[in-house]
C-alpha cells in the first residue's frame, strides 16, 4: 500500500506530483492511500520507483518521475486539471482517491471526462459545483466589521465556508477592496490583505473576530428599507441564503421579523393608493411652440424660443433645449455637436463628462472658460434609449440644417471673432460643408460675416481611446488646438 501524506487540506500541487509518480510507477488505485500531515509517500513500495526517486523524509513533492522501464510517462486534459482544483477544495474525506481514480483512468480512456453519466465523473463535478458554490456564498455573505490597529483603520471578517475556498476566493476582494486594509478568518486558514500583497494564515476562532462596529445599524436601516415583502419566497430565500450564515450577518437579526410581518405588511401595500413612479428624466418644460417667423431680440430670448423649437423632431424625445451660454462680448465661440444626456438634464452646455475634460484642456491651454461663449450645433439631445440608459445618436444633416437657424443668431448676437468647431458635426453647420477634421486642424477658414473659424476634435472623442499613450498625445493635440484658437481670438 502506497500511503501518500499531503502537507495540507487543499495541498492540490503535492497531490498532482504524487499522483503523477504513482501512475507512472504502476500504483492502481486500490494500493494508494492519501492524507494530511506528515512526509510524502510514507508507504510506497521502493521497488516501484528508481533509485533517485525513492521516498525521502520531506515535505518537498518529488520531481516528475520517469518508469524504471524506460516507458514514456502520460499528461492530463487541461479541464481535468481545471476539475481538480476545485475538487481538492471540498471537504469530502475521498476527494484525492477519487481524483487518482480518474487519474488512473484517463490514460486508457481519454475522453473520460466527456462521459457525464460516469459515476467518478458525475461525482467529481458535482463536488466542483459544491466548490463553486460555496466560493459564490463567500463573497455573497462576507461582512467587514471596522478594527484600529497601530497602522489605523482595518477590517476584518469572520466567515464560516462550507467548503475550503478561502484562497481561491481572496482574490475577488483583493480586487473589490483595493484600497481597504482586511482580513478574512476562518476556521481552515484566514487571508490577509496589506494594500500590497496577499497573504495566509492558518485557521482561526471565531472569537479572534470583532462581534459588531458602528456601521451595522446603518446597514441594518439599508437591508429592511429594500426588503420587499411582497415579492418573499422563504424557501428561495433560505436556498440562496442558507441558515447557517445568518449568525455572522448583521442583517439576519431582522429576518425572522421581516417574514413574521411580510403579510401584513403586503395587504396594506394593496389596500394603500398608488404612487407615481419614478421617472428616469423630468418632464420637458411645458412651452408653446415658437412662431415659425418669431426673430429674437437676444441671447435670453434665444434661450427661451429654443425651449418650443419645432424646426426638428429631436424636442420630441428630449427633456428640454439647450441654449448656448458665455458673455455677449466673447471673442472665442465653442461649438459642440449637441447637449448629451446630463446637458439635457441640467439645461446647460459641457457640464457631462466631456464637459469635463473640456474644462481641463482650457485650464492646461491657459483659456478662461469664463470668457468664452459656448453652445452646440444642435440645441436637443438626439439619443436611443437602452434600458435604463440613453445612448447618444449623431444628428443628421437635415437636424443640423435646421438648427443652424439658432446658431446663427448666437453668432450674430456674440459676433466672436473666431469660432472653433469640436467635432465633424459642429464644424458641417460653421462652415456649411462636411469637413475632415484630421486634415483641416491647424487652419484659418473665413467665414460670411468676416469671422475666422477652426476646427479640432470633440471632447468626447478622448474619452474613448483606449489606449493611455494614445489618450495622453491626443489629449496634447486638444490643448494645442485650444490655445493656437485663442491666440487668435484675442
Amino acid at each position: 500500500m502506497a500511503v501518500v501524506s499531503l502537507r495540507h487540506e487543499t495541498d492540490f500541487e503535492g497531490w498532482r506530483d504524487a499522483a503523477r509518480a504513482l501512475r507512472i510507477a504502476g500504483a492502481p488505485p486500490r494500493e494508494v492511500s492519501f492524507i494530511v500531515g506528515g512526509d510524502l509517500f510514507l508507504g510506497l513500495k521502493p521497488e516501484a520507483l528508481e533509485p533517485d526517486d525513492r521516498p525521502r523524509r520531506s515535505v518537498r513533492p518529488l520531481a516528475t518521475p520517469r518508469r524504471a522501464d524506460g516507458a514514456p510517462g502520460f499528461s492530463t486534459p487541461a479541464d481535468f486539471v481545471d476539475l481538480a482544483r476545485d475538487v481538492v477544495c471540498h471537504r469530502a474525506a475521498d476527494r484525492f482517491a477519487l481524483l487518482y481514480r480518474i487519474v488512473w483512468r484517463l490514460k486508457d480512456e481519454p475522453n473520460l471526462l466527456k462521459i457525464v453519466t460516469d459515476a467518478d465523473v458525475a461525482r467529481a463535478r458535482e463536488l466542483a459545483k459544491n466548490v463553486s458554490k460555496a466560493s459564490h456564498k463567500m463573497k455573497a455573505f462576507v461582512r467587514f466589521r471596522e478594527v484600529k490597529d497601530e497602522a489605523g483603520e482595518a477590517y476584518v471578517a469572520w466567515f464560516e465556508p462550507a467548503h475550503r475556498v478561502v484562497e481561491r476566493t481572496s482574490g475577488f476582494f483583493v480586487k473589490r477592496f483595493a484600497n481597504m486594509r482586511f482580513s478574512i478568518l476562518t476556521p481552515d486558514s484566514c487571508a490577509h490583505w496589506d494594500g500590497t500583497n496577499l497573504s495566509f494564515t492558518p485557521g482561526a476562532d471565531r472569537s479572534c473576530a470583532p462581534t459588531e462596529d458602528a456601521l451595522e445599524d446603518y446597514w441594518r436601516c439599508y437591508y429592511a428599507s429594500i426588503f420587499n415583502p411582497a415579492r418573499l419566497k422563504v424557501k428561495a430565500m433560505q436556498s440562496e441564503m442558507p441558515k447557517r450564515y445568518w449568525r455572522n450577518l448583521p442583517e439576519a437579526r431582522l429576518i425572522p421579523e421581516l417574514i413574521e410581518n411580510a403579510a401584513t405588511r403586503s395587504q396594506a401595500m394593496v389596500a394603500a393608493d398608488p404612487t407615481e413612479p419614478r421617472k428616469r428624466t423630468r418632464a420637458a418644460p411645458a412651452v408653446t411652440r415658437a412662431p415659425e417667423g418669431a426673430e429674437p431680440g437676444d441671447l435670453a430670448e434665444i434661450a427661451d424660443l429654443i425651449q418650443g423649437c419645432r424646426r426638428c423632431d429631436l424636442w420630441r424625445h428630449a427633456t428640454q433645449g439647450v441654449p448656448g451660454e458665455g458673455p455677449k462680448t466673447a471673442r472665442l465661440m465653442l461649438v459642440g455637436e449637441q447637449p448629451g444626456d446630463q446637458e439635457d438634464l441640467a439645461g446647460h452646455p459641457f457640464v457631462g463628462p466631456a464637459g469635463k475634460v473640456l474644462d481641463r484642456a482650457l485650464a492646461e491651454a491657459g483659456v478662461p472658460r469664463g470668457e468664452l461663449y459656448v453652445t452646440n450645433a444642435v440645441k436637443h439631445f438626439k439619443h436611443a434609449p437602452q434600458g435604463k440608459r440613453r445612448l447618444h445618436k449623431t444628428p443628421d444633416v437635415g437636424e443640423v440644417q435646421a438648427c443652424r437657424w439658432w446658431l446663427d443668431h448666437e453668432r450674430g448676437f456674440v459676433r466672436p471673432r473666431l469660432i472653433l468647431a469640436l467635432g465633424a458635426t459642429a464644424a458641417l453647420s460653421v462652415l456649411g460643408r462636411p469637413t475632415p477634421i484630421a486634415k483641416s486642424r491647424g487652419q484659418l477658414f473665413r467665414l460670411d460675416d468676416q469671422a475666422q473659424a477652426m476646427v479640432t476634435m470633440h471632447p468626447s472623442y478622448l474619452l474613448r481611446i483606449p489606449d493611455e499613450a494614445s489618450k495622453a498625445q491626443a489629449h496634447q493635440r486638444f490643448v494645442e488646438d485650444l490655445a493656437a484658437a485663442w491666440k487668435h481670438a484675442v
